[in-house]
């Protein structure tokens, strides 16, 4: 199972995927837009922006791409690790 991050602290990449690591995902992190976003995504089984921190231009290409793969999107304000344990956890409480 895998999880793509859009947006975040560079310097919490490490921090997100050992987050998605306890509760079974394998992480993609983007918080920059290093070209070829799209081809990047693949078809992960969320994808997770985190709104204050991702550029528009990375939230529209990530998302067309997300809506034409059938991708569940979440959308979080925050950048941090705990907004990042409440969405997988909720995640886990739904499946």
């Amino acid at each position: 199972m895998s999880i793509v991050i859009v947006g975040g602290n560079e310097r919490m990449e490490d921090q997100y995927k050992n987050i998605c690591n306890e509760y079974g995902y394998k992480a993609k992190v983007f918080t920059k837009e290093r070209g070829g976003l799209r081809k990047k995504i693949g078809s992960p089984d969320l994808l997770i922006f985190f709104t204050d921190t991702v550029s528009h231009k990375m939230l529209i290409s990530a998302s067309q791409e997300a809506k034409k793969n059938k991708v569940p999107i979440a959308h979080v304000h925050s950048g941090s690790a705990s907004a990042l344990h409440k969405v997988l956890s909720d995640r886990l409480v739904k499946a």
